[in-house]
């Protein structure tokens, strides 16, 4: 199977992030996107009670398309997740033998090098990188990982911004949630 990862916080998961996944469906010819919650993320001051929501808006969105899934392998660990141990995993669970495919997007991209054990984590990994914000990737700050540059237009919308904003970018189906149980008011 033809798999690619798009591990993240995803709080909450907006069009952006479907976009970027569908668009790697299309162009990569990829027979799954696996959407994988961060649990606690390492770089992100995120509540604990907010994984299980998370997780549940991020389900919401693979249930309404057929090559998209969800992994609960960060979100089972109940402790901070590193991207290092979760891709061992998926290669594992999946008998993966080349690197396996990652989406990200600029800004995360940018600072890979302060990542748990990541000269580990660049030879495990091809990086589809994203154009999100004003970040751009120079090629001969990154030329010892193996990463693309998608093609795909710039949609700059932060899940930042849809905490603190009245319109929600996002699935009807996730708005819907973030209203009944009261997030981010």
């Amino acid at each position: 199977m033809n798999i690619c990862i798009f591990p993240g916080t995803f709080n909450p998961i907006h069009i952006a992030h479907i976009k970027m996944a569908q668009f790697a469906l299309q162009k990569y010819g990829f027979d799954k996107v696996i959407f994988i919650p961060a649990y606690i993320p390492p770089h992100k001051q995120v509540s604990s009670n907010l994984a299980q929501h998370r997780y549940n808006m991020v389900k919401l969105v693979c249930d309404t398309n057929s090559k998209f899934d969800i992994s609960d392998i960060e979100y089972n660990s109940e402790n901070t997740s590193y991207t290092l141990i979760t891709v061992q995993k998926i290669r594992e669970l999946y008998n993966i033998k080349g690197r396996l495919n990652f989406i990200i997007g600029t800004d995360a991209f940018s600072k890979i090098r302060t990542w748990y054990k990541v000269d580990e984590l660049k030879n495990l990994v091809h990086f589809i990188v994203f154009p999100r914000g004003e970040d751009v990737i120079e090629p001969n700050d990154f030329k010892d990982f193996s990463y693309e540059l998608a093609d795909a237009d710039k949609t700059d919308i932060s899940s930042t911004e849809i905490r603190t904003a009245k319109k929600r970018e996002t699935v009807k189906e996730v708005e819907e949630y973030i209203v009944k149980n009261r997030l981010y008011n």
